[in-house]
């Protein structure tokens, strides 16, 4: 039986990192899960790799079709941006492992859908200082720097991380991103446990 590795943190953890090094360990045999989101796409990223990016009528029509198994919308400074995970028929939990970036509330909404047993949680965690100055580096390298929603993100995360939530979604386990490699020998050998 397969199952579901959901990595989460807040901005500028090193997810997509993380996320790319976890997929190509061998021994996990991980596939991976894309998401979809209404948001602009940034300077580098390319359709299908991260997200599959879509409007707000792409979205409305998953909606109505009942394939959107979670969504989340954030009402930033550049206007509404939705990201949300779609049942569209490339999940197969019967026979393949899986691994997908998302946050503590579409973790929970996920476990809901598929099951506990079924959704094995990886949450990174960075000091904030470092978080910062990783996330204003990454804005700088932007065509157009969006500052005022890496300021917004920044902020929320406290309230969307906190230990309250953690708690209520059931993370017993966390995983410092200040070491790249100590980082996901950590996390390799905690998923072997599962998968």
């Amino acid at each position: 039986m397969g199952k579901m590795v959901y990595l989460m943190g807040k901005s500028s953890t090193g997810k997509d990192t993380v996320y790319k090094e976890l997929l190509a360990k061998e021994a996990l045999k991980l596939n991976k899960v894309v998401p979809y989101t209404t948001r602009p796409i940034r300077a580098g990223e390319e359709q299908g790799e991260a997200y599959f990016f879509t409007d707000e009528d792409g979205y409305r029509m998953l909606e109505a079709q009942g394939k959107v198994i979670e969504a989340r919308a954030y009402h930033t400074y550049h206007g509404l941006w939705r990201y949300f995970t779609v049942d569209d028929g490339s999940i197969d939990l019967k026979n393949h492992n899986y691994i997908i970036i998302g946050t503590l509330e579409s973790f929970v909404k996920t476990v809901q859908y598929f099951g506990k047993d079924k959704v094995i949680p990886v949450l990174l965690e960075v000091d904030d200082g470092d978080r910062l100055q990783r996330a204003l580096d990454r804005e700088r390298r932007q065509d157009k720097p969006k500052y005022q929603e890496l300021c917004r993100r920044f902020l929320a995360d406290a309230e969307d991380f906190s230990e309250e939530k953690q708690k209520e979604a059931g993370i017993t386990r966390k995983f410092s991103n200040d070491n790249l490699e100590k980082c996901l020998s950590e996390i390799e050998d905690y998923l072997l446990k599962y998968i």
